[in-house]
């Protein structure tokens, strides 16, 4: 079964995925060994990351007083890893190659975001699939846009690069942005630019809120 899952494009990326996570978990952990106080910043604005959103990881950085440099390859990195971890653990799932009973309600939420958003997608291919993982709604972007690739057919490589290099153009107009207002905010108060992180967190905590409601309504 193993030889069968990773002789597979989508096992292929799940295994580059993981190694991809692996490596950021150690470079995490002997950056904790190395700079304790200055790591922590950088494994707080991965995990804001991943359980938040986007917005609310870079901000966080920006407000910690990185730049350009420090915030867009980390969170390039956290949501490549996204998409390639999650992405092939739907697909697999999906053909019952695999099973994990405790990831199936996240995995089954993601599928119904996918299907709700898939008609418009498929009707501009892989455009419509590149605008969707562009845009900032709730539950757009790369993880529910690579299922929504994989449903509509798109190659496994092909899907992967659209959603990619939409989220790395993404990710870099968000920088610019961000970085503008954390500026900004720090010439009215050097607390500022944390106001405004909590702010952009507290209202994608909204719409993740919302959109699970109107998800289950």
């Amino acid at each position: 079964m193993r030889e069968l899952i990773f002789s597979s494009p989508e096992g292929r990326i799940l295994g580059i995925g993981l190694s991809l996570a692996g490596l950021l978990l150690l470079a995490l952990g002997i950056g904790w060994q190395l700079f304790p106080d200055s790591i922590l910043a950088y494994a707080a604005m991965t995990g804001l990351n991943l359980v938040i959103g986007r917005a609310a990881g870079m901000s966080f950085g920006y407000a910690s007083g990185f730049g350009h440099a420090q915030v867009v390859p980390l969170n390039m990195l956290v949501e490549t890893i996204q998409v390639m971890v999650v992405y092939p653990l739907f697909v697999l799932s999906w053909r019952e190659l695999i099973a994990f009973p405790k990831l199936q309600p996240f995995l089954t939420r993601i599928h119904r975001a996918a299907e709700a958003s898939g008609g418009a997608v498929r009707k501009f291919g892989i455009a419509g699939l590149f605008v969707f993982v562009f845009v900032p709604f709730w539950m757009t972007g790369p993880v529910v846009g690579s299922i929504i690739g994989f449903l509509i057919g798109l190659r496994p490589w092909v899907n992967l690069t659209v959603v990619l290099v939409s989220t790395y153009v993404a990710i870099a107009i968000w920088a610019l942005l961000l970085n503008e207002l954390s500026a900004w905010a720090a010439t009215v108060n050097h607390l500022a630019p944390y106001a405004l992180f909590l702010a952009i967190a507290l209202i994608a905590i909204a719409m993740h809120w919302l959109g699970r409601r109107r998800g289950s309504a």
